[in-house]
């Protein structure tokens, strides 16, 4: 099935159930996060990120987007605790942005849109490999992180810096060691939930 789906008028996220079934889902993405109606859950532990011994191994232009992917053959990058009950295994992050400044993150704060949302995709390794933990509703956990127009900054200018050698379909680049490339700012924000996807 090819990708026709976007955020413009005619193939934003009100269409993509045509093609894609499941995004008509009650917990599906994208999800504008009411700050009015959050509520703080005192149970919920703290979420454990650790990255410290993230390895990226390729930028891959997936015709949509490019996705930075990650060895997750074993647990160096991982995400855990908080409202995850298992350990999840870091496999690539992706970026989500707009023609503009404003309009590219695909959730949403009280309807306002950020200059871009980064996504960090990890599968649940108690289902011992990716493309089986994707058919599980429990099998993926991503961390969004809205972001804003600002100053450079040097982990991400590493990924900038290849766009340029991958800019058509299935073209990839390895990334030369040291290969830990990352832009993952410090904090994090609310939990939410979609179908299959623990969105964080």
């Amino acid at each position: 099935m090819s990708h026709h789906w976007g955020y413009d008028p005619d193939n934003g996220p009100e269409h993509w159930h045509k093609d894609f079934p499941i995004a008509k889902g009650n917990r599906q993405s994208p999800v504008d996060i009411d700050t009015k109606a959050a509520a703080h859950d005192p149970k919920l532990k703290p979420l454990s990120i650790c990255y410290e011994q993230a390895t990226s191994k390729r930028i891959v232009n997936n015709g949509h987007a490019f996705n930075v992917e990650f060895d997750d053959s074993q647990d160096t990058a991982v995400l855990k605790e908080g409202p995850l009950a298992d350990t999840y295994r870091l496999i690539q992050f992706h970026f989500h942005w707009g023609s503009c400044d404003g309009q590219g993150s695909e959730h949403t704060v009280d309807k306002k849109k950020y200059s871009a949302e980064l996504h960090l995709v990890h599968w649940n390794t108690k289902y011992g490999a990716f493309s089986k933990a994707v058919q599980q509703p429990d099998g993926l956990a991503v961390l969004g992180v809205f972001l804003k127009v600002g100053d450079a900054k040097p982990g991400l200018q590493k990924v900038v810096d290849v766009l340029a050698s991958i800019k058509t379909k299935v073209q990839l680049h390895f990334l030369p060691p040291p290969r830990v490339c990352f832009p993952y700012p410090t904090g994090y924000g609310q939990v939410f939930c979609s179908n299959g996807i623990v969105s964080i």
